[in-house]
């Protein structure tokens, strides 16, 4: 059976929250979260890059990001590589994660920046979307402004106390644009999907 890339960053996801749990049986909760959480200064814990995504506070939290990646990420497994499906989850679960310090200098963890990143990839890479924003023949500038409101606007309506807002707006506007850009389509993966 072929390895597929959700099922693996779900796996992952998991394995760092029980790693967290050992730390805070062994250490202490305090730790568990300044050893996984991304905040400043970066300098001090340069790993949390990595680990901030695939950290989660509870299991509710790791549950919730869970459902997502699974919906999200399934479709768009089949059109790409695994490393660049890793790549993404990576690259916009951290720069989500960097929007979220930015603006409000708090310590953050999740795989909801990515999480939100494949639900906006999955918006906007199907021919559907592409064929409205298309018929719109609206400019980049316009279909920027576009993005940047359709991801307020969901990333309002999904907001709950305590979530990463500035996060989650930021992965949504990257995987809306990646999407309509069609990063994670490879041509290797189509060739071998055909076949």
């Amino acid at each position: 059976m072929a390895r597929r890339p959700t099922i693996e960053v779900l796996a992952l996801c998991a394995v760092i929250f029980i790693i967290q749990q050992l730390f805070v049986v062994f250490v202490n909760t305090r730790a568990a979260v300044e050893f996984f959480a991304l905040g400043f200064p970066l300098t001090e814990y340069p790993w949390t890059v990595v680990t901030s995504v695939y950290a989660h506070a509870s299991w509710h939290h790791l549950f919730s990001n869970a459902i997502v990646i699974a919906l999200a990420g399934l479709p768009i497994e089949g059109l790409t590589t695994r490393v660049r499906f890793h790549l993404f989850v990576l690259w916009t679960g951290a720069f989500a994660g960097f929007s979220q310090i930015l603006i409000t200098s708090e310590l953050v963890l999740g795989a909801s920046g990515a999480a939100f990143a494949l639900l906006g990839y999955v918006l906007t890479s199907n021919r559907v979307t592409g064929g409205l924003l298309d018929m719109l023949r609206l400019s980049i500038r316009q279909k920027i402004a576009v993005y940047i409101l359709v991801a307020a606007g969901i990333s309002l309506m999904l907001h709950t106390e305590g979530a990463a807002l500035y996060g989650h707006f930021t992965g949504l506007l990257l995987g809306l644009i990646a999407g309509r850009m069609n990063i994670l389509r490879s041509k290797e993966r189509n060739t071998q999907v055909a076949s």
